[in-house]
């Protein structure tokens, strides 16, 4: 591949990912080498990197074999002198001069020039959001913050793990208010750009124009709060941010891959107060909202691949056989057609087999009874011996029956097999560890979240 074709793979990318998220994230990409079917290209930071990897990568690879390139995958690399390029334009004022310099697109809603947020991804929106029961209460909540109004909740606090719908809620939360109510400054960033926009701004000695700025929103959106445990400075500024815009009555919306109270490091004053709203847990997907989200992307790629035939079964085996992520999931789909395209053959269960090899094996992972008792050893902070030795103190015996539970739900060894796993006891024991389990699920909101936590742990 030559720049020339890059060239022209840019300006493809342009017109489908439009204007600002071009010159914000295509932009700074640098193509480097394409050897052995990896294209790869160097970027300004690591972040820039992963960004565009997860939410633009499918769409580069896309194009790119689009454009006759033999490419597998695509990587990223830091390279110092674009760094030292960005952080020459870099600043608060440049920053805001580009903003306002950017046209919206015809039927895009107006982003907000002088505030500094991230841009939103237009395929996020509450039409394209698939509700199903693990995910309809997160749904119901964030379509009440984007209606504007009070809420009777703040924050409004999602957590769940990869690829359940956190961020798409989010944008979808941002695109709403910013076509209904475009009078509100409404912000959605991650708090990993939140912690750089602090930093740059302490180095610019610019942090009352940084308090300014975030203590102005209307509607601040922060996704994987998780990332500022540790970072004691930034931790500070983040409260005084949170509680100024409580105290003023400002929305405030915050995901993460877990509860607050179970995110390490991150200071107990912080965890009280985002659990002073709505907390929300996003489930796992069941079948039928996977298979409905299935359902919904192949209407949407009928537009890119007119003509492609999908055979009956195919979404229904995908929906089973992937379970643990939607990202993937859809991931999967993509390849499909791309390569079904490619090939100019019609989607058939077989071709699906062959072509989500790879996919199909990593979802195929099974998890052990050992595995199992070492995570809830490590979560209770206990020791293995006693996972399977004689205690039966409380804090022994709870952990090791949530165990046993699991070990019921999610491997296929027998009842005799999984108390032989525990210091050889009576398969009668472990029914009665599965059953008190699930008495305690739908009573204590801790138990129930335990579980929930160590099995999405375990499956991921």
């Amino acid at each position: 591949m030559t720049s020339d074709t890059w060239g022209h793979v840019r300006d493809d990318l342009l017109k489908a990912v439009g204007k600002n998220n071009f010159v914000t994230w295509i932009e700074p990409l640098k193509f480097e080498t394409l050897e052995d079917g990896v294209a790869r290209f160097e970027v300004p930071t690591n972040f820039i990197g992963n960004w565009v990897s997860r939410n633009f990568g499918d769409q580069i690879l896309h194009h790119l074999r689009r454009s006759g390139a033999p490419v597998e995958r695509i990587e990223f690399n830091v390279c110092s002198a674009l760094a030292a390029q960005a952080a020459a334009k870099a600043g608060p004022a440049a920053e805001m001069q580009r903003a306002r310099q950017a046209p919206a697109r015809a039927g895009e809603p107006a982003t907000t020039p002088e505030l500094p947020g991230a841009p939103l991804d237009r395929r996020f929106t509450f039409a394209s959001f698939v509700v199903g029961k693990p995910n309809q209460l997160a749904h119901a909540a964030a379509r009440r913050v984007a209606e504007g109004g009070p809420v009777s909740f703040n924050p409004l606090f999602l957590y769940g793990g990869v690829g359940l719908g956190k961020t798409h809620l989010m944008h979808a939360i941002a695109w709403q208010l910013q076509n209904d109510r475009p009078d509100l400054k409404v912000v959605y960033l991650s708090a990993e750009q939140f912690m750089y926009r602090f930093v740059q701004a302490l180095r610019e000695n610019g942090t009352m124009q940084f308090k300014e700025l975030f203590r102005s929103v209307d509607v601040l959106m922060v996704d994987d709060v998780q990332f500022i445990a540790g970072k004691d400075s930034t931790q500070e500024e983040f409260f005084h941010t949170f509680n100024a815009l409580v105290d003023q009555n400002k929305q405030i919306v915050i995901s993460a891959d877990r509860a607050p109270v179970e995110i390490k490091k991150l200071e107990e004053r912080i965890a009280s107060r985002l659990q002073s709203g709505l907390v929300v847990d996003l489930h796992p997907t069941d079948y039928e909202l996977r298979l409905g989200i299935l359902q919904q992307k192949v209407e949407q790629y009928r537009e890119s691949y007119p003509g492609l035939a999908i055979r009956n079964g195919v979404l229904e085996f995908l929906a089973h056989r992937i379970s643990t992520n939607v990202r993937v999931l859809e991931g999967a789909l993509t390849k499909l057609f791309a390569f079904a395209s490619l090939v100019g053959r019609e989607i058939t269960l077989d071709l699906t087999q062959d072509c989500l090899a790879d996919v199909l094996r990593a979802s195929d992972r099974k998890v052990t009874v050992e595995e199992i008792q070492r995570k809830v050893s490590e979560h209770y902070n206990m020791r293995m011996s006693d996972m399977i030795g004689p205690k039966r103190h409380r804090t022994i015996a709870r952990p090791r029956q949530m165990a046993m539970s699991l070990a019921k739900q999610l491997t296929s060894s027998s009842l005799p097999e999984i108390g032989r796993r525990f210091g050889g006891r009576a398969h009668t024991t472990v029914m009665h560890a599965v059953r008190r389990i699930g008495e305690l699920k739908a009573v204590d909101n801790q138990i129930a979240e335990d579980v929930e936590l160590l099995r999405r742990m375990l499956e991921a």
